[in-house]
């Protein structure tokens, strides 16, 4: 595996979050990897990561702060060997716009469930519970594909 882009919706919890982890993992392993994210939606451009984001990144030891998110293009999807969806609603979509080597990030250890949107939980705890999720798949990932 020479590339991936993780994808959610906004780009600003989940694929961030994805993208940190997987980044860490890469520098850990000593791979040579390129790893980014996007959205599939265009209203967040150019912001960094929500603040709950940042902070349970930094509570497991990545830095997010510095990500900015970006909407995914057609074009952008021929660039990655790799393309992870973080949900079903975001695969299909990338689907549509011709995504090959496509997968849902819970095939890699949640039986293909749907890591969900973490502001669908009451508080921060939403947050742990996603991370959690995130890098056992983001883990399991790298040890099956890399």
């Amino acid at each position: 595996m020479n590339s991936v882009i993780f994808v959610c919706l906004g780009n600003i919890c989940r694929s961030p979050l994805a993208e940190g982890i997987a980044k860490k993992i890469i520098e850990q392993k000593s791979l040579h990897v390129r790893v980014t994210s996007a959205g599939t939606g265009s209203w967040h451009t150019g912001e960094p990561p929500c603040t709950n984001s940042i902070k349970v990144a930094q509570k497991n030891g990545i830095d997010i702060s510095s990500l900015r998110a970006s909407q995914i293009t057609k074009n952008e999807l021929q660039e990655f060997e790799l393309v992870i969806a973080l949900d079903e609603n975001n695969y299909n979509y990338l689907k549509n716009l011709g995504a090959k080597n496509l997968y849902k990030l819970g095939s890699f250890g949640f039986n293909n469930e749907d890591v969900p949107d973490p502001y669908f939980y009451n508080g921060f705890e939403g947050f742990d519970k996603v991370y959690e999720m995130i890098e056992i798949c983001v883990r399991n990932l790298f040890e099956e594909l890399a």
